[in-house]
């Protein structure tokens, strides 16, 4: 009986973790879900579900993937690269067991291509060259959790500083990295002295942001000067509120309202 609580106590803390995403912050914002272009769905979605532990989940004709903090969609296309020379560098999650994702990750298709036994990390390839980097930290509350996005940019300040600007990112520093804080994800900027390319079309397609109150928060972008590639409107067939900009850095940005409630 006893072994019964603690395992229903167990579970029942899990619940939180996947129930939503992060709350926002003073301006509405925080973190909602990455999405690639991938040429076998199959073969990237067994990396998450079976190697990180993601649920499947659904809204409307939406099909998604959902881990601690962030949710992942898949697209079925032919990418023009992965992450290396792209924008967006590669994405992060902590790991509760480094050795024990290790096992799964490759187990399941993954790459090791970096291991840094020092600072317990490992970079790990998944399929069409998307770039994903696991930091051990064992008293994490889920087994897996996101964590960074980490994007190349040959203007550090300057990208840093748009994302505080727009998104009430709160500046700071990661390690030796220059960063900014948007709940549920930390944003790095490393110095890229060559020009990076656009991730728009390529397996890391674009990230996505989750906005409380997403039409005024639109208008109030646009009074700023950002241009919409697609300017807010409701997709009822996926439940969401949406809106598609690009940074002036070359990275795809979606926004999004209802995300949350998957």
């Amino acid at each position: 009986m006893l072994l019964r609580v603690r395992l229903l106590a167990a579970a029942l803390m899990c619940v939180p973790l996947l129930a939503q995403l992060p709350a926002p912050n003073s301006t509405g914002v925080s973190m909602g879900h990455l999405h690639l272009t991938v040429s076998d769905v199959a073969a990237t979605k067994k990396m998450f579900v079976q190697a990180m532990g993601a649920v499947e989940v659904r809204s409307g004709r939406l099909e998604a993937l959902k881990l601690p903090g962030v949710i992942v969609v898949l697209t079925k296309g032919t990418p023009g690269g992965g992450t290396d020379d792209s924008a967006v560098n590669h994405l992060g999650f902590l790991t509760r067991n480094l050795e024990e994702s290790k096992a799964k990750l490759t187990a399941a298709g993954g790459k090791v291509v970096k291991e840094m036994p020092d600072t317990r990390q490992m970079f790990v390839m998944f399929p069409d060259g998307v770039k994903v980097e696991f930091t051990e930290q064992t008293n994490l509350p889920a087994p897996i959790q996101h964590h960074h996005i980490h994007f190349a940019t040959n203007d550090v300040e300057a990208t840093r500083a748009w994302y505080v600007k727009l998104f009430g990112a709160v500046p700071g520093k990661r390690g030796r990295f220059e960063a900014a804080d948007v709940p549920g994800v930390n944003l790095s900027f490393s110095p890229n002295p060559t020009a990076t390319l656009p991730t728009k079309g390529r397996a890391m397609d674009h990230i996505g942001f989750e906005v409380k109150g997403l039409e005024d928060f639109c208008k109030k972008l646009e009074a700023q000067g950002v241009k919409f590639d697609t300017p807010y409107r409701q997709a009822p067939a996926i439940g969401l509120g949406i809106a598609f900009l690009t940074d002036p850095f070359g990275v795809r940005v979606e926004l999004t309202e209802g995300l949350n409630k998957l």
